[in-house]
């Protein structure tokens, strides 16, 4: 264990160096409650500088989140490696009362990574970071609206005791999120096929037909797979911004795997164009 806190004191040391203007943030904790620290990569290591803070993680099974906890004494530091290499660090204190319990780590935080970097894949590592910050993004974003109670108005349609509905459309920087609810009020579970978003155009002129394109969404968040009978989920779709004229419309199509309870949802123009 000394050996063990050793190397990763050396490895602390190793990068103060590399970051030398750089100020650790600081983290509380006590011995009453568990202080939750969440990062963008499961964590693979995670090292207190001292026997009164322990931290707490999945060793078996690797996880986004792991729990701090602390006995009064002096202040240490805590080192949190990521499945992907990328080492974050903080001072770590004591504190009787606790002003906040959760922490959401952004990959923006950490001080280096563990793997040597060459010149010809900064470029890819610039990229990666890129994509691991906008999904991180998207999943905090979705946490919050899935806890938020606001509506955009009443877009449902049911079959066989099935309920699909659109709670709320929300614009946010460049993306629409769609705020999916799929209520199973029968005795049977449903087995989810497929939930697709497509955009229906009515052609004009004396033959009259409809067009469907298919909207890929770039984000999903939460989106079972099986809703057991009596059960209601919430799920968020993010798609890229899009408007609608007149004549086309909006349509969620619901498909029951192994099953005929199918579900077909329109959305007007006006809820496009007008999200919260």
């Amino acid at each position: 264990m000394k050996a063990t806190i050793l190397i990763m004191t050396l490895l602390i040391s190793a990068f103060a160096k590399a970051q030398t203007n750089s100020i650790l943030d600081t983290i509380y904790a006590n011995d009453t409650k568990n202080v939750a620290l969440f990062f963008p990569e499961p964590i693979r290591q995670g090292i207190t500088g001292s026997d009164n803070f322990v931290f707490t993680y999945n060793r078996e099974k690797e996880q986004y989140f792991g729990l701090l906890q602390a006995k009064p004494g002096k202040e240490s530091n805590l080192l949190i490696i990521n499945r992907n290499g990328s080492i974050f660090s903080y001072i770590v204190r004591y504190k009787k009362q606790l002003s906040k319990l959760n922490y959401f780590i952004p990959l923006s935080n950490s001080i280096g990574n563990e793997k040597p970097i060459r010149t010809d894949s900064i470029q890819v590592e610039f990229s990666e970071k890129s994509i691991d910050n906008r999904t991180y993004y998207y999943q905090k974003f979705c946490s919050y609206l899935l806890n938020r109670n606001q509506r955009i108005g009443r877009i449902k349609k049911r079959n066989e005791g099935i309920v699909l509905s659109v709670k709320n459309i929300v614009f946010d920087k460049e993306e629409l999120y769609f705020v999916i609810q799929i209520e199973n009020n029968s005795t049977l579970d449903y087995d989810l096929n497929f939930l697709n978003l497509s955009i229906e155009t009515r052609q004009k002129g004396k033959k009259k037909s409809l067009q469907r394109l298919y909207q890929k969404p770039i984000y999903k968040d939460n989106l079972p797979s099986k809703i057991a009978e009596s059960q209601t989920i919430r799920f968020v779709y993010v798609l890229p911004k899009f408007s609608l004229s007149n004549d086309r419309r909006a349509i969620f199509e619901l498909n029951e795997k192994n099953g005929e309870r199918n579900i077909e949802l329109k959305i007007s123009h006006r809820y496009i164009n007008n999200p919260n």
